[in-house]
């Protein structure tokens, strides 16, 4: 799908993300959130929109089906060494502890929103490049 600006829409899921964590209820003495199934919606959100930037600076959508991970990391590391290793921690962090374990601990979750952050800013310095390729 191509959006208008998709840096910006990848920046809405990430504000999406933040308002259903809020929703997860942090229990400040054990330093975690509660509810699994709000951490598990935002990292899936959050992945979700580093992909939004992503698709719009590495072009993997090509042909049949959806690409999967490793087209995204071929893409990178042709691209930008820098992007690769921003992928490699922000799937492993947002797409598996988040999206598929539910991670409790809010220093993981914190650090979700922080990768997605790194991989859409980053994204947005590649992107005026990517559009005129």
């Amino acid at each position: 799908m191509e959006y208008e600006n998709p840096i910006e829409e990848a920046r809405r899921y990430v504000a999406n993300a933040e308002e259903v964590i809020k929703k997860a209820n942090y229990d400040p003495e054990t330093k975690s959130y509660t509810d699994r199934k709000y951490i598990k919606t935002a990292g899936d959100i959050l992945w979700k929109g580093c992909l939004i930037a992503l698709d719009a600076v590495l072009k993997v959508r090509k042909g049949k089906g959806r690409p999967s991970i490793e087209k995204y990391k071929e893409a990178a590391g042709k691209r930008d060494r820098k992007l690769l290793q921003f992928i490699n921690i922000g799937y492993d962090t947002m797409h598996l502890v988040m999206g598929y374990d539910g991670n409790l601990n809010i220093k993981v979750c914190d650090s979700g929103f922080e990768n997605a952050n790194t991989i859409i800013n980053h994204c947005a310095k590649l992107y005026p490049s990517a559009k005129t390729a």
